[in-house]
């Protein structure tokens, strides 16, 4: 039996659904159902991440935010649990399960089943879930360009730029100001007439005429004029729940795919005098969607770029092309910034600074240093190349001000570090849940050195050690010099099977 049709995933959406909240607030419908054959992947196209996030959460989060709604339909098929599990449960969200892929209109059509139960639904807004740059703010104005309108379906669009041979995009047919005949076409100016693809403009006769009525008038379109239209759909939709309601049903698989399109929808509505407008977004990297790992890495890339113009004049980072910083640290460093006048604050090359870090001012991450997990930094700490820290997700870890981790070491896991403490080069520490690692102020460990779940006081010197679930207390020695740690070596073990050649 496959995924789809197992009572396991049935079971598995249900319990991760909550209710819609039935007070007339908007309803986004998420479709994630397609794998994403071009990707050439395992993994579903939806959980391919930009920025650390998997593109379904950040469609999912955007629309939330910007909806000012929490009310979703996730729809999923193809991998349906690893994409429904990855999203998660939540407040007023409903997971629906697509069993054969069969269309966009299909995916809708599921998706206004579960609303059937509910007497006050709002808009619905229906966004691809690939589209993992669109924002917030672009869904709030697209919401207000909506409400604002006395369109009964309204699309998001996006303006090509470039060669329009090379647009393989949707083109958006609007309504132009005169008809065929040279009558002016009045309020039904800037309508959308519906949205002609772009095989289908190839396949036309040069010099030919496209013809195509509305509102009783007839408009007549060059094939170079269809081609030369730089206004695309972006797949993202608004639409008077109650007109999507009654003619969805209306929709035919009248193509070669036999699948169900919401582009379809257009000439529905066009036919019962619904209009259906456009807006386009104001910025074109907020809608693009991938089929492809090159597109994918193209939206990695302009998202980074849109981080770091938020930070480069607040911290210094060695280069802008190679660095990662988590969407919460992002804000992190934000909010810091409007508290103090300077952070200092010093990202190297290649670093990659993960979620549940917490940065101070001073801190110092030098080039191809990892931190992943609840880590929190002291003012002034230094974090030297090539270091590896992390931890579990419940777990922390606190590094004390003034620390110096110097290159290539490893520390990971429940541990807490004093100030000043310095951990110099080729140190490996791990600190469990059931023996965690204490390490006092102005501690210096160095060398080929290994610490689990040990406790050191206050100013002690640790040099080639391995210290397993030990207390290191702080001696004074006759001299009035602390008592180091060296060459502490646990007892040999298999030495009865180990002997000379």
């Amino acid at each position: 039996m496959s995924e789809i049709n197992s009572g396991g995933i049935t079971e598995l959406l249900k319990s991760l659904s909550d209710d819609i909240d039935d007070t007339g607030s908007p309803v986004a419908i998420i479709l994630a159902a397609g794998h994403g054959k071009r990707i050439k992947s395992l993994r579903s196209k939806m959980l391919h991440e930009i920025w650390g996030e998997a593109t379904v959460v950040r469609v999912a989060n955007a629309a939330s935010e910007g909806l000012q709604s929490k009310n979703q339909i996730i729809v999923v098929g193809k991998k349906a649990k690893q994409v429904a599990e990855t999203v998660g449960k939540a407040q007023n969200r409903i997971f629906v399960l697509q069993k054969e892929q069969k269309g966009t209109g299909d995916a809708a059509r599921e998706a206004l089943t579960i609303l059937n139960k509910y007497k006050n639904i709002g808009d619905i807004y229906i966004f691809p879930g690939d589209m993992g740059l669109i924002t917030p703010e672009v869904v709030s104005k697209f919401k207000s360009r909506f409400e604002e309108s006395s369109c009964g379906m309204k699309i998001l669009t996006g303006v090509y730029k470039g060669n329009p041979y090379e647009n393989t995009y949707g083109r958006i047919i609007r309504v132009p100001e005169f008809d065929i005949s040279g009558t002016t076409s009045g309020e039904d100016k800037g309508k959308v007439i519906e949205i002609k693809e772009h095989r289908d403009i190839i396949a036309m006769q040069d010099k030919s005429y496209y013809n195509v009525m509305y509102n009783n008038k007839k408009y007549r379109y060059l094939k170079e004029e269809l081609l030369n239209i730089n206004e695309y759909n972006t797949g993202v939709y608004a639409v008077n729940y109650g007109y999507l309601k009654t003619h969805i049903s209306k929709l035919s698989p009248d193509n070669i795919q036999g699948e169900l399109y919401l582009t379809d929808m257009i000439s529905l509505f066009n036919r019962s005098n619904i209009s259906v407008g456009a807006y386009p977004a104001d910025d074109n990297t907020t809608v693009i969607g991938f089929n492809v790992k090159s597109v994918l890495h193209k939206m990695e890339s302009i998202y980074r770029r849109k981080v770091w113009i938020r930070l480069r004049d607040i911290i210094f980072i060695e280069d802008e092309d190679d660095f990662f910083i988590a969407d919460e640290v992002v804000e992190q460093i934000l909010k810091l910034d409007s508290k103090f006048p300077s952070l200092d604050v010093s990202i190297g090359k290649g670093v990659h600074i993960g979620k549940g870090v917490k940065l101070n001012r001073g801190v110092v991450i030098k080039s191809g240093s990892i931190l992943d997990g609840n880590i929190i930094l002291g003012e002034g700490s230094v974090i030297q190349e090539n270091v590896s820290i992390s931890t579990y997700p419940h777990q922390k870890m606190l590094i004390g001000k003034n620390c110096v981790i110097m290159r290539g070491d490893i520390i990971k896991g429940n541990i807490n570090i004093g100030d000043g403490t310095r951990i110099e080069s080729s140190v490996n520490m791990t600190g469990s849940d059931e023996y965690p690692i204490r390490i006092g102020n102005n501690v210096t460990i160095k060398g080929t050195s290994y610490i689990f779940g040990s406790v050191i006081e206050d100013n002690i010197l640790v040099e080639h050690s391995i210290l397993k679930c030990k207390k290191v207390e702080k001696t004074i020695r006759k001299d009035g010099n602390i008592q180091p740690v060296k060459w502490v070596m646990p007892p040999p073990q298999g030495l009865d099977i180990v002997t000379d050649l």
